[in-house]
């Protein structure tokens, strides 16, 4: 079945980190670590992109903000970024190394939303907005409640988080996929439409559990020409078969291999459908990779394990293996016990 999220990594030779995801069907994507390898993504990609999603501020992690904030300027109106500790502190420091003096004339003001989330579950949250020349609205805070590692939550998906060691806190995040609605085809043809943009706003509208007098306005082409009308979420419910659960999508990165980090990510991608994960060094090289606070291809392939993921891609490479990146992923395979990648 044609999954909700498209998830794919940026560098396809998996040396350096980050993720694009294709919100399928509608016309957007986030993007989970800002490095400066997001500028091999089309710009029309990156101008899709709503959300970001930054597990620390490493230049390989980050660097990429300044691309993304320049091809969005006058064509972007709103980014959500989200981070770890201080992260409010890191956008405001970035947008402030800038001169603005023009950016309030541009024809599409953008505003720059940054919220981080602390080690104690707390949460930070700022503004700011180009026709103000990006000045911070200042930082809020604010305690935790409810669920507390959720970061963003909507009808489609939603964004959890843990902070895990790296001799600094980084965030791991788990992307959920809510349960998909399937539609049935022969039903549409029988009741004389035809598929279109407005099966995104029937899907949407029966996950969200809309009234049945919920107006859903459709428009499709068939053979006599451009159509038109407007039916209720009751009367056109009855071409939802059924809906099946979503999946859950893991991205692990920068980490130590410690007791205590394999705990975090237990609770947070138990029975995980799919992780990425580093796995930067070799388990001949354990101990530079204890040095580096990452990794071994073995360890990430024991968390995978551990964790019973069924399926694990590998990525985040030194590129010391650069030509024998089949190995390591070999060595990710072996421990995990099932095909990875």
């Amino acid at each position: 079945m044609r999954t909700t999220l498209d998830p794919r990594l940026v560098d396809p030779t998996a040396f350096e980190p980050g993720l694009v995801v294709d919100v399928r069907d509608e016309r957007r994507a986030f993007l989970v670590d800002l490095g400066p390898n997001i500028a091999s993504l089309a710009p029309r990609m990156l101008l899709r992109a709503t959300h970001a999603f930054v597990t620390h501020t490493h230049m390989d992690h980050w660097a990429g903000f300044d691309h993304l904030l320049a091809l969005g300027l006058g064509r972007m109106p709103r980014l959500v970024l989200w981070g770890g500790p201080g992260f409010c502190e890191q956008v405001a420091h970035k947008l402030h190394a800038y001169t603005w003096n023009v950016v309030h004339r541009y024809a599409v003001p953008m505003t720059i939303e940054a919220h981080a989330f602390e080690e104690d579950g707390a949460r930070a949250h700022a503004r700011f907005d180009s026709i103000r020349g990006f000045v911070g609205s200042g930082i809020e805070r604010e305690r935790a409640s409810g669920d507390a590692d959720v970061l963003y939550d909507e009808p489609l998906f939603r964004v959890r988080a843990t902070i895990v060691d790296h001799e600094m806190p980084v965030l791991a995040f788990a992307i959920e996929e809510k349960a998909q609605v399937r539609v049935a085809v022969d039903r549409i043809a029988a009741a004389g439409l035809a598929t279109g943009a407005w099966l995104r706003t029937l899907k949407r509208a029966v996950l969200e559990g809309a009234p049945d007098d919920t107006p859903i306005d459709l428009a499709w082409r068939d053979r006599t020409g451009e159509r038109s009308e407007r039916r209720s979420v009751g009367d056109l419910r009855h071409l939802v078969l059924d809906t099946v659960p979503g999946r859950r999508i893991g991205y692990v990165t920068d980490l130590r291999g410690t007791a205590g980090n394999v705990e975090r990510l237990g609770r947070l991608l138990g029975d995980a459908d799919l992780i990425f994960i580093e796995a930067v060094f070799s388990d001949a090289d354990r101990e530079q990779a204890a040095r580096k606070n990452h990794l071994t291809a073995g360890q990430a392939g024991e968390i995978a394990r551990r964790l019973r993921a069924r399926r694990v891609v590998p990525f985040h490479f030194s590129p010391r293996y650069r030509g024998a990146e089949a190995a390591l992923a070999a060595e990710v395979e072996a421990a995990a016990g099932r095909a990875a990648g």
